[in-house]
């Protein structure tokens, strides 16, 4: 599969595409604008028009003079003062990402580095020959790009076919050799949000499974919990406007038509429990944030995010050197996004906690196949709680830390990147809840008292899950089951719930190798790879 950069910029399709393993090319178009914006910094050097980072120092030195002869100097040193990053590596997918949306910004053509430097990224993305970055250490950007660009000179390292080695040996390898930086180039290499913006659209991806999962995985515990159908009326749900909420109320509709389980429980209770019959309205709302995120990271992506800003003609260059590498909007957007889907795990473990407590659910305590011998589900909802308990510290807003940089110079920061590594653990986390309420609701189906037929649509889930996990009876450590599931969540889209459902008819669902975990950059790191960082 190849991408195209053409006139049009990238969307945040296209970046996990390429974060997935897709080709990125240049159209001739996109190639155009970099070689005209180059220029426009030659004519900049060469006319000595004062420009931030092209011919003075950054940050608090920005009123620093620097001479063209010393420029080559400014731009291979600010790579290696920029790179402080600190921890475990981002996984494959994320430092591909983060790449795509910086060849996407390059592309602007605003940004003036030379066609060579980008064709270097380019050439380390197709040979997946990818750059050591360490994922903390960053306000807002700046070290993760530093880090990728080391390489491109010579320094740093890469992991390539499971080896990790230097930069420069990487390089001797492919056949190419260390760039030699010009005027501004290491300032625009290490600038801007490509960083947050590649992240993000990763965290939007696996939301959007996430909470096809979640719609699924509820629908199984609604049915073991012998709801009543009218939470999901169209009728009913009509009278609260939004997409999202309409959007879930005909996906629960389906999963669960048909079902004799919740036949036989019509009339039960007057009213469920929240957990129960908000699904429609918790799961909608963070559909509605969902695709307001996608929107922010759409527009990221559209936008020329460097500093300075070159435009005009080689004529009349113009240099724009204000905040438009300051990344308020997305970082915004990501704390919404991991405060929505923390609110989708909590619910989550509350119907777990109500599918295992045998005084709210009518089933064997703790879903244990024997009274007191055996534990069942009870200590795995502890670690749903324990996760709960984390996703709220994770999602406390980034975008508020605030902090002062570069000798005041810098004292208003947004934490932009911080604020998407959050959701990304937030996402993790939420996986691995929603995995053991799945395995707690096939194991409720299992042991359910009520002598009645499941939906068709969880009925053919339920088998195809028991095909892959068999019945828990104390025979093996959980946690085994419990990372099998969450590779199910993470990993694989869930079956598509059909619209409408023909009667007793199976939907479409995985074969028992599709079940199989995926490979993938950082769900269980391997190693150095940094836990919360997932790969889709």
């Amino acid at each position: 599969m190849s991408v195209t950069r053409s006139e049009q910029p990238l969307d945040w399709r296209d970046v996990c595409a390429v974060a997935a393993g897709a080709t990125l090319e240049l159209s001739a178009h996109a190639r155009g604008r970099i070689r005209a914006a180059r220029e426009l910094i030659d004519q900049i050097v060469a006319r000595g028009i004062r420009a931030y980072g092209v011919n003075t120092g950054v940050g608090a030195l920005c009123d620093v003079v620097v001479s063209p002869a010393e420029q080559h100097d400014l731009s291979h040193n600010i790579l290696m003062s920029h790179a402080v990053g600190v921890g475990a590596p981002l996984g494959a997918e994320e430092t591909r990402a983060i790449m795509a949306a910086a060849i996407n910004n390059y592309a602007h053509g605003h940004s003036g580095v030379r066609i060579e430097v980008v064709e270097r990224l380019l050439a380390l993305l197709e040979a997946d020959c990818l750059p050591e970055v360490p994922a903390f250490g960053s306000v807002g950007y700046l070290s993760h790009m530093a880090h990728i660009a080391l390489v491109c000179v010579g320094a740093g390292h890469v992991k390539w076919r499971g080896e990790r080695m230097s930069g420069a040996e990487a390089l001797r390898r492919l056949g190419l050799e260390p760039l030699s930086l010009e005027a501004k180039e290491g300032l625009s290499l290490v600038n801007g949000t490509p960083c947050v913006t590649g992240l993000a659209a990763l965290a939007l991806r696996r939301a959007q499974r996430l909470l096809d999962w979640a719609d699924v995985v509820s629908a199984m515990s609604f049915e073991n919990l012998g709801g009543q159908m009218a939470a999901f009326d169209a009728g009913s749900l009509a009278f609260r406007v939004s997409p999202g909420l309409a959007q879930v109320g005909a996906r629960m509709r389906a999963a669960l038509a048909g079902s004799g389980l919740l036949g036989a429980s019509i009339g039960r209770r007057t009213q469920d429990p929240l957990s129960m019959r908000t699904i429609p309205h918790v799961h909608g709302a963070a559909r509605d944030v969902l695709a307001a995120t996608a929107e922010v990271v759409n527009r990221e992506l559209a936008s020329t995010t460097d500093n300075p800003i070159v435009a005009g003609t080689p004529q009349e260059p113009q240099v724009y050197s204000q905040a438009h590498a300051v990344g308020a909007s997305i970082a915004l957007a990501m704390d919404s996004l991991a405060a929505a889907l923390a609110q989708v795990a909590a619910m989550a473990e509350r119907r777990l906690d109500r599918l295992v407590n045998p005084l709210v659910s009518g089933l064997p305590a703790f879903l244990a196949q024997a009274s007191g011998t055996r534990s069942g589900f009870m200590i795995a909802q502890y670690t749903a709680a324990s996760l709960v308990a984390q996703n709220r510290r994770e999602a406390a807003p980034a975008s508020l830390d605030g902090g002062v940089t570069s000798g005041l110079q810098e004292d208003h920061l947004c934490h932009a990147t911080p604020a998407a590594l959050k959701a990304l653990a937030v996402l993790e986390n939420s996986s691995r809840i929603l995995g053991i309420e799945l395995l707690a609701a096939v194991q409720a189906y299992d042991l359910q008292p009520v002598k009645a037929e499941r939906a068709p649509y969880t009925e053919g889930l339920h088998a195809q899950i028991r095909a892959i996990v068999p019945t828990y009876r104390d025979d093996r450590p959980l946690a085994d089951d419990m990372t099998l599931a969450f590779h199910m969540i993470a990993d694989r889209d869930p079956p598509p719930v059909p619209d409408p459902l023909p009667a007793r008819s199976a939907p479409v669902l995985w074969t028992a190798a599709a079940m199989e975990p995926a490979a993938r950059s950082t769900a269980q790191p391997a190693n150095d790879a940094m836990p919360g960082a997932v790969g889709s």
